[in-house]
């Protein structure tokens, strides 16, 4: 877990031993290039400050604080793109906070009343993180309030303070929805170009080192696409809609993203003029363009792979300047979302059956329990920091708990010495609202950053909402960064090294599933009857989506410390190789569809052999050998390249 050792063997240093910060460490102090939101700062800002500027202006600094905290979690919250999926973001959470800052009005001062009421609070909030992502702010929230509730004290009676905090996630969602009439379905008609875009890139990287990343990349923007069109759109029935517009215009990139594999095949890049042509569909949906198609000056294509991206692209053409789309002929192509009370039914059964939701609840529940059973009952002086950097950093669904611990402290210490400036240095009143501006304009900007950078953000703030509501003034500064500290310790030693996780547990079975889908999809792309052409698509984007969410466990596994990131490390180019055999597949079937030689069912069904034998070895260990693959079959097949990436495949990493 230490510093590593590098070894400089220049001609002047003889081997002088250098020590360097951790590989894992590096890269969570290393800034996202992530843009900054320029209007979610200046709302964040707005947001804080004026509940704080009311309260001082009615002689009620303690009300105007509270709505400010409520204020604080909306922002927070408010990472959505479509207003409606903010509205959800939004408004739900608050609802968890109330319910947590009432329970822990309740328990304020009850010693061991107060832990197990704590205790059970962070059980549910474990467990219902498993839902989504909406879920998990809410639990988050539930969990956050109920501990601020229970550690400081709330004005009476008891409904004031979640009325307050609730009033301040309400006027953030207020200032998020004036824009709503000024910017109807622009998130939307964003997200489909952007996708356009994305498609532009990985056309311009065919045949280039740059395909995989560019192919992530387009997979991660049809997921955003698809999801904020579908929102709307299961409220939005109307079959002249703008937004059937969108979802036609969305459907039809798909077969672009399906040609763009058998152009990579090529090995060399496409002409210029093809991903320029894309570029030009983006802009057009962006500004809802609509008129007569405009004469795509492409070069003629001769192999079967260059008509694939040829037809591909004069349909898309076709689609997006086409003012009113055929409305029974959009489907979307990865099945509708189920209705709510389907979606609500399902959650509920995966929170009280799922292992993992009680492992979460469970290992979170033990935490807080620790850290309020240390505030409450032991001669130490009473603080709700070290249940509330617990919170923060065990959230289990937030990543690795070891990192997000050292960032946390990190994090802390800078927002720390940022909050002591404040208070020795700023009189307490009205100059706390221009202060609040700046400090709450900080929280979005680098929340952007890195997980580090937002706790630097918000631990100033924090600090300054509760002076004003317990008036400690400078002396808040030195025991808050031993509470982080201790919160971190047993967030390191009750949630982390109690809990041993095989991450083969977590990440082999995950991929040895989509190895297994990645059979099926074979046989499905190329049986002789059955399967559609959208059923087809469907598969492939079900393996895709399955495959971004193992990619994510990777990276939540990579910066973990060793043995953990080091065995992640050693899975990581088997995701890859499966995301190329996926690939493969698509670019022979696209081969088929224009002119190739459909393979035979016994060369479809021993690639299928393969891979399904490749997912059970996955599955039955953990120690990754390579395995040679006995595939056969003629070289000028379509299923020739598919054949050499599952034997890569078996070649890099197949379980003894």
């Amino acid at each position: 877990m230490g510093a590593q050792l590098d070894v400089d063997k220049g001609p002047g240093d003889r081997g002088r031993v250098r020590l360097a910060p951790p590989q894992w460490l590096v890269s969570g102090l290393r800034p996202q290039s992530t843009p900054i939101v320029w209007p979610a700062v200046a709302r964040a800002g707005v947001a804080l400050a004026a509940p704080l500027a009311v309260g001082f202006a009615t002689d009620q600094p303690t009300y105007g604080a509270l709505v400010s905290m409520g204020a604080l979690s909306g922002v927070i919250g408010d990472t959505a793109d479509a207003y409606r999926m903010r509205v959800f973001n939004i408004a739900v959470p608050q609802l968890f906070g109330a319910i947590g800052v009432t329970l822990g009005t309740l328990v304020y001062g009850d010693g061991w009343l107060a832990v197990i009421a704590l205790t059970l609070v962070a059980l549910v909030s474990g467990m219902i993180s498993s839902i989504g992502a909406v879920a998990s702010v809410s639990g988050l929230l539930l969990l956050l309030n109920a501990v601020v509730g229970a550690g400081l004290p709330m004005p009476s009676p008891w409904w004031k303070a979640p009325l307050l905090l609730t009033l301040g996630g309400l006027f953030v969602l207020l200032l998020t929805l004036l824009g709503w009439p000024l910017r109807n379905r622009v998130p939307e008609r964003a997200a489909v170009a952007a996708t356009y875009r994305s498609v532009a890139e990985l056309l311009e990287a065919a045949g280039t080192p740059a395909y995989d990343a560019k192919r992530q990349a387009v997979t991660q923007s049809l997921n955003t696409a698809y999801d904020l069109v579908l929102a709307r759109r299961t409220r939005d029935h109307g079959r002249r809609s703008p937004l059937v517009r969108l979802l036609a215009q969305l459907n039809v990139v798909i077969p672009l993203v399906e040609a763009a594999p058998a152009a990579h095949l090529r090995g060399r890049p496409l002409p210029a003029d093809i991903p320029a042509a894309v570029r030009e569909l983006a802009t057009a949906v962006e500004q809802a363009r609509t008129g007569p198609v405009p004469d795509l000056a492409l070069p003629e294509p001769t192999k079967p792979s260059e008509r694939a991206v040829d037809a591909a692209l004069r349909h898309a053409a076709v689609v997006v300047h086409k003012p009113d789309p055929d409305p029974y002929n959009v489907d979307d192509r990865l099945g509708r979302p189920a209705a709510l009370r389907i979606r609500l039914r399902r959650g509920a059964r995966n929170v009280l059956f799922s292992q993992a939701s009680w492992r979460y609840g469970l290992r979170l529940a033990l935490c807080i329990g620790l850290a309020q059973a240390l505030v409450s009952l032991v001669a130490v002086p009473r603080s709700y920091w070290v249940a509330l950097t617990v919170t923060f950093v065990l959230k289990p669904d937030f990543g690795s708990v070891f990192s997000r611990a050292v960032l946390r402290a990190l994090g802390t210490a800078v927002g720390l010495v940022t909050a002591a400036a404040v208070l020795a240095e700023v009189p307490r009143g009205w100059w706390d609202v221009p202060v609040m501006v700046v400090l709450a304009a900080l929280i979005p900007a680098f929340s952007a950053k890195g997980y580090a950078f937002q706790t630097a953000a918000i631990t100033p703030v924090i600090l300054l909402l509760s002076d004003v509501l317990n008036h400690q003034g400078f002396a808040l500064v030195l025991p808050r960064l031993w509470d982080s500290l201790i919160g971190c310790g047993i967030s390191l030693v009750a949630g982390y090294l109690l809990w041993p996780e095989s991450w083969h547990t977590r990440i082999g079975d995950r991929l040895a599933d989509a190895v297994g889908e990645a059979a099926g999809y074979v046989e499905c792309a190329f049986a002789s009857v059955g399967p559609d052409q959208v059923e087809r698509v469907r598969r492939r984007r079900r393996i895709y989506r399955d495959l971004s969410v193992v990619r994510s466990e990777f990276q939540r596994a990579l910066t973990e410390p060793p043995p953990m990131g080091a065995r992640a490390a050693a899975w990581w180019p088997l995701v890859v190789a499966v995301e190329r055999i996926v690939d493969a597949t698509t670019a022979a079937r696209v081969r088929v569809n224009h002119g190739a030689v459909a393979p035979g069912a016994a060369e479809v069904a021993e690639v299928a052999r393969e891979l399904r034998a490749l997912a059970d070895g996955l599955r039955a260990s953990s120690t990754l050998v390579e395995v040679r693959a006995s595939l056969t079959g003629p070289e000028e097949s379509v299923l020739a390249p598919l054949r050499q990436e599952v034997r890569a495949a078996r070649a890099i990493a197949s379980p003894r």
